[in-house]
């Protein structure tokens, strides 16, 4: 029992981005609004909150039925460079995500970027951090499948094993805010906490839901890492806020 309680039970954390590191989410909305309208269509908030957590290739897809008369890649790199503009004037944080990370950072927590941006766009919001916080970035362009499907995740669950062997996912917290990211992150066997911010996230028992980490700490994700080695269902359970 003793050794249990000691055992360093949490040893990553895996985060997306846009919504949960970034509230970026208004830059896209605007970015995807002018491009729609500029084809001569209009784009409603209803129809860009299909659009929250999805992959950029999916987005475009839609975007394409919504009247943009334009290739996929070209949707995508249209948007991403939007954005992008937007991030180098100002790079919206989400609340307590910094500290978050920064306490990750000083406790020897490894983290990684799990996102559906493509790399560009990643690599300028983590250029922004003020210390490496994040070992790497998995991108919606090297993935085949983006969530809901949980390659992104298991692609950061694997390279996390390649330096530590001993690594599974009971060992990793997926912090998400969207209905596709919270499906991939759990699809993948990560224990996922859902902080949702544009659009609420449906009761689910195999997550714990915070309605900010603003406050948060380690010591809350290591509790809810360790109620999953203990086999406590839900784990949200040990700390409440959970739908």
């Amino acid at each position: 029992m003793h050794a249990l309680s000691t055992q360093p039970l949490l040893k990553a954390a895996l985060w997306d981005m846009d919504g949960t590191l970034v509230d970026t989410e208004p830059y896209w909305i605007a970015a995807e609004r002018a491009l729609v309208e500029s084809h001569g269509g209009g784009w409603s908030h209803e129809q860009a909150m299909q659009l929250v957590g999805q992959s950029l290739m999916h987005s475009a897809g839609l975007l394409q039925s919504a009247g943009v008369n334009l290739a996929k890649r070209e949707i995508v790199d249209t948007l991403s460079g939007h954005v992008i503009e937007r991030l180098r004037v100002e790079v919206p944080w989400r609340p307590g995500a910094k500290e978050l990370l920064d306490e990750l950072y000083q406790r020897g927590v490894r983290c990684a970027l799990v996102t559906m941006s493509e790399g560009p766009m990643a690599r300028e919001v983590v250029a922004n951090l003020p210390k490496p916080y994040f070992e790497f970035l998995v991108t919606g362009d090297i993935v085949n499948q983006g969530k809901p499907h949980p390659e992104a995740y298991l692609t950061a669950v694997e390279r996390l094993g390649h330096t530590d062997p001993e690594l599974t996912k009971d060992h990793c917290v997926a912090l998400e805010d969207s209905v596709p990211g919270v499906a991939a992150a759990i699809a993948s066997g990560v224990v996922t906490v859902g902080i949702p911010h544009q659009m609420p996230l449906p009761e689910d028992p195999s997550r714990t839901t915070w309605d900010t980490l603003q406050g948060r700490k380690v010591a809350d994700l290591e509790a809810l890492v360790a109620a999953r080695a203990a086999g406590i269902v839900p784990a949200a359970a040990l700390l409440g806020q959970a739908n």
